[in-house]
């Protein structure tokens, strides 16, 4: 399947897609190249483009992240987004077993992967600063992670919300240490 026809089926009808998903012979290494290394650019480039050349106003004057600093926090949020999926495709591996799942790296990848896909698509959003607050959006995710979780790990589905809602509070501390790198990594950028 190409990767508009998947993005496009994972947001529209996961509860179809996820079996098909579940069926595909992918590697880790494929779901990484040919899907998280594409989707993930989006929220990137768009960041990079919005902060450094568009910028957002305030009481009409016009704010903008130096290039090199929107460059460098680009590029590190593109990695660390790498990160972020590897890890929560671990953390939701590891913790099968205690929900009745089956444990199995690569559909924690897939889970991990496909589900993030709304979270990359409102990336768009950020390449006009102003309209960034409709990237919760993105939060569609969660509900994809929940139907994708019987699927993929096998768990039970009266186990589905429980299982879920523990993985989503691991990411959150994942996402929280993911800022804090970023942060402590390029430093906090100066607009002018």
């Amino acid at each position: 399947m190409n990767l508009v026809e998947r993005a496009k089926a994972i947001v529209l009808s996961p509860n179809s897609e996820w079996p098909v998903i579940d069926r595909e012979p992918d590697s880790v290494r494929d779901i990484f190249v040919n899907y998280v290394a594409i989707l993930a650019a989006i929220p990137a480039v768009c960041r990079f483009i919005g902060t450094a050349f568009i910028g957002f106003s305030v009481m009409g004057v016009t704010y903008r992240v130096p290039i090199g600093s929107a460059l460098a926090s680009a590029i590190i949020g593109y990695v660390l987004t790498f990160v972020g999926v590897y890890v929560l495709a671990f953390i939701t591996d590891a913790l099968a077993p205690r929900f009745k799942g089956t444990q199995n790296m690569t559909s924690a990848v897939k889970l991990a992967a496909y589900a993030a896909t709304p979270a990359w698509l409102v990336g768009i959003f950020s390449l006009i600063p102003a309209l960034s607050f409709l990237g919760i959006l993105g939060l569609y995710s969660l509900y994809l992670f929940y139907a994708g979780v019987p699927v993929m790990m096998k768990s039970p589905s009266e186990k589905s919300l429980a299982y879920t809602i523990t993985v989503i509070v691991i990411a959150i501390v994942i996402a929280i240490i993911i800022v804090f790198l970023q942060a402590a990594l390029i430093g906090i950028p100066r607009y002018g």
